[in-house]
């Protein structure tokens, strides 16, 4: 396995997140490497064939941003990553993911996998998108089923 420099562990917050976080720690630490954690506001419009696309509220997005913030420092804290190796970026999660990746010079991606089948397997998933787009290594953490 290679020497990683710097970690970055993607989250959701669902309930199998600690799973994946223990993982991207166990890795860092293994590798006496940073780790970085970076969560993505899914911007996805809310459509509608008969009207067209509705734009967001803007009050309603910073809301949820803030959210989002709260959740994302809580349990970058509890990992004890510092505040500036916390990202939060609105978009589509995958190419958010890859492009902090990028930025900040990562060299691993840990992200949660559900394993999906059928259906939800060709619609893809957070994790086969950054596995296909990112130009570092990626650790898909399987997931246990709900």
């Amino acid at each position: 396995m290679a020497n990683y420099k710097h970690v970055l562990l993607a989250v959701d917050f669902s309930e199998h997140g600690n799973e994946v976080a223990k993982k991207a720690k166990e890795i860092a630490e293994r590798n006496q490497a940073p780790l970085s954690v970076v969560h993505v506001v899914d911007n996805l419009p809310i459509t509608d064939a008969a009207y067209g696309p509705i734009p967001f509220d803007v009050d309603w997005t910073q809301e949820l941003l803030d959210s989002a913030k709260k959740h994302l420092q809580k349990f970058a804290t509890e990992l004890g990553v510092p505040e500036e190796r916390q990202f939060l970026e609105m978009g589509s999660p995958k190419l958010e993911i890859v492009r902090v990746a990028e930025e900040n010079n990562i060299d691993l991606i840990v992200v949660g996998s559900h394993g999906r089948h059928g259906l939800a397997l060709l619609l893809g998933s957070t994790a086969n998108g950054v596995l296909h787009h990112a130009k570092c290594d990626v650790l898909a953490v399987r997931l246990k089923n709900d």
